[in-house]
């Protein structure tokens, strides 16, 4: 099985220079790596100039997108606008998108069904927020069942799921093995009672939240998950290098 390890950059680095530089270290450092497949998120202004620079080991992703395909929706990206770059993964759902953008259950519903009809793959980012833990059941199965309203099992097929824990982003509280095990099986459960157990078998999950080069290997190799999805360490080239390593 090949692990998808998907790097968030969020707002970052400030210029194209550094975006570049990032991007051809890392690109460097993972020309051995064959069990991995590494996909770079950077701000949309970057994507065009990285993507110049992409290789069969590592390729770019969108950050975000908007639910429509054109139209009078200033300030936005279309799907269309990522597939003609070549762009092919599109996280959806980020917690501090809907934090900070105020993006509902119900917008990344309409996100996620205009990413699949233009044959990208969303990574559907879910997850429960300190206060919500011991309600994260709940909380998984609600922000899953909504995002994936009327998207039919053939096209749900290309998704990927990202546990992403709110408390555990960018606080270095990460989230334990045990407790990441316990979510990608809720996770499975939750997908095999919309759809089947076979397309809940073969779906990939990832797990984000202060992911780093000390703990990826635990994640990769006890939790039953397919990836990591990177947001701080993303961009320091030695921990993330060391990171897509740990998946050989």
């Amino acid at each position: 099985m090949k692990y998808l390890i998907v790097a968030n950059w969020k707002m970052n680095p400030s210029t194209g220079k550094e975006a570049v530089n990032l991007f051809n270290s890392v690109k460097k450092g993972v020309k051995t790596v064959k069990n991995a497949e590494v996909v770079i998120c950077p701000p949309f202004v970057y994507i065009p100039l990285l993507g110049r620079l992409s290789s069969k080991a590592l390729k770019v992703g969108g950050q975000n997108v908007f639910y429509k395909e054109s139209g009078a929706f200033t300030g936005e990206i279309s799907p269309l606008m990522l597939k003609d770059l070549k762009v092919k993964y599109v996280i959806v759902g980020h917690s501090e998108a809907r934090k900070f953008l105020d993006e509902t259950d119900i917008m990344v519903n309409k996100k996620i069904k205009e990413i699949l009809q233009v044959n990208l793959r969303p990574i559907l980012c879910v997850g429960e927020k300190a206060e919500e833990i011991n309600q994260k059941s709940k909380i998984l199965k609600r922000q899953i069942i909504k995002a994936l309203k009327n998207v039919s099992r053939r096209l749900v097929k290309k998704l990927i799921i990202a546990y992403e824990p709110v408390w555990a982003i960018g606080t270095g509280k990460n989230c334990s093995v045990g407790m990441t095990l316990n979510s990608a099986l809720l996770i499975r459960k939750i997908i095999s009672k919309l759809y089947d157990n076979k397309l809940a078998d073969k779906m990939k999950i990832l797990y984000g939240g202060s992911v780093n080069s000390k703990n990826s290997k635990g994640y990769l190799k006890k939790t039953a998950i397919n990836g990591l999805l990177v947001g701080g360490d993303s961009l320091d080239v030695k921990d993330f290098v060391k990171i897509i390593k740990s998946a050989s």
